[in-house]
């Protein structure tokens, strides 16, 4: 009759069994509890879902081929994108985003600027007195005119819209 050697564990060996599992098992729950509040913080949201509405773009006046734009542009999702340029096949030359405003002694003033935010969850809404779109008009617009844009977002698809071509003060404030 043979006596078979059976392993058994030792006191030792339990304990540096479990000191090995419990490494990797509080690093996953750290993982988890950092990446649980980063969820709760709103960090971790959809992305951004762009919808452009309200197009208007002013008919020029007095000889002048320039005019501005402005649309209403909105983020359902849950991240920030910008918009980046915007395009059209009825305008001449480039389209820029403008930014208005006053200085400290009340002068108005324009600077063109590379980018505008959407923020997640909110709107851009262009006006004569914050963001717009500066531009050269083809010739013959008349007011009720529908003229074609795509607006260019740095994360989002570009969103192919139209504008309805109005008297300066009609509707855009």
């Amino acid at each position: 009759m043979t006596v078979q050697n059976l392993w058994r564990p030792s006191r030792r060996r339990l304990t540096d069994a479990l000191l090995a599992a419990a490494v990797p098992v509080a690093a996953c729950s750290l993982a988890l509890g950092g990446l649980t509040t980063w969820v709760g913080a709103g960090k971790a949201g959809s992305p951004a879902r762009i919808a452009v509405t309200s197009g208007r773009v002013f008919l020029p006046y007095g000889g002048s081929t320039e005019t501005a734009a402005f649309f209403d542009v909105s983020n359902l999702g849950g991240a920030d994108d910008r918009l980046v340029k915007v395009t059209s096949t009825d305008t001449r030359g480039e389209i820029t985003l403008s930014r208005h405003g006053t200085t400290g002694s009340g002068a108005a003033y324009k600077a063109d600027v590379k980018s505008v935010t959407v923020p997640a969850g909110g709107e851009l809404s262009m006006s004569p007195h914050g963001v717009d779109l500066t531009l050269r008009a083809r010739a013959g617009w008349q007011a009720g005119d529908l003229v074609p844009f795509t607006l260019h977002f740095e994360r989002s698809a570009p969103v192919r819209t139209i504008a309805v071509v109005i008297r300066s003060g009609d509707g855009v404030s």
